[in-house]
């Protein structure tokens, strides 16, 4: 289901979303890869292309701390008039403190809205581009530990002192956000998808100390067992009839008691009233 197919990875330089790329490209799928750092970018599309053959990779900036980045990447793809059969909204912070450049808690702000905003401008190429178009967000088992969306304090700089608690609203966000893609998008023909890739031992932990990272991620999954699930849900026939579900090792799992419909139709309305897209 590969083969042909064009995907649009974000954070695809780097961990799973690179590993991700990987495998799809060895697949024969046509591969954007959507990446803060243009030197970094670069690089890994010569390594996409080195490690598969393939020589349909390409580079697109975007950097989602910033919404105007994030317009100016969906309006560089649209305007290359190219089909998206997947989005996989890979790319993420964790641990981090800080605001984005429009003023959001750092998590809040790339995690969920720069993604939602990517999603909703890229929507109607996504929906024109045939059956079996699919939206996939890297959430994380982390979501459990939400109990909720303070709308406040996602306007606010990050106040916990190792960012955690940020991160795991963040990734309960990612499921709402997937949740009532299938509601809007019942009967559209694109489907929409979330998952916990695994504990990985990715780039995420690069803040942590150089001496304790080996100690912290020896018992954690390589990028590329990390990518399976991302593959699966991006391409499996398996699961081409489901939308709004949530994903680990490859087979469903019941998202938080938290995720309920109600919260997802307000976090689908602030978000839209944020971005002013959607």
């Amino acid at each position: 289901m590969t083969s042909t197919r064009t995907f649009l990875i974000t954070g695809g330089n780097t961990g799973i979303g690179l590993a991700t790329a990987i495998a799809l490209a060895a697949d024969g799928g046509r591969i954007y890869l959507a990446c803060r750092s243009a030197t970094a970018g670069q690089a890994a599309v010569a390594k996409v292309k080195a490690a598969t053959g393939s020589s349909t990779v390409w580079l697109l900036p975007l950097d989602l701390a910033s919404l105007a980045s994030v317009r100016a990447a969906a309006a560089d793809f649209l305007a290359r008039d190219e089909p998206l059969h997947v989005l996989l909204n890979n790319a993420g912070v964790g641990g981090q403190r800080g605001l984005t450049q429009d003023g959001f808690e750092l998590h809040f702000g790339v995690n969920h809205l720069g993604h939602f905003a990517l999603t909703a401008l890229l929507l109607d190429r996504i929906a024109a581009s045939g059956p079996g178009t699919r939206i996939v967000n890297v959430s994380s088992e982390a979501h459990y530990g939400a109990t909720g969306i303070d709308f406040a304090a996602v306007r606010r700089r990050t106040t916990s002192f190792t960012g955690m608690h940020e991160y795991a609203v963040s990734k309960l966000c990612n499921v709402l956000f997937t949740q009532e893609l299938a509601r809007v998008l019942a009967g559209s023909g694109v489907h929409s998808y979330a998952l916990h890739p695994g504990v990985v031992a990715s780039d995420i932990w690069r803040r942590v100390p150089r001496l304790a990272r080996p100690l912290i991620t020896a018992r954690m999954l390589t990028v590329e067992q990390g990518a399976v699930t991302s593959v699966y849900c991006a391409t499996s026939p398996s699961v081409a009839a489901e939308s709004g579900l949530f994903y680990d090792k490859c087979a469903l799992r019941e998202p938080s008691p938290v995720a309920t419909p109600e919260l997802a139709a307000a976090l689908w309305q602030r978000s839209t009233e944020w971005t002013t897209v959607g």
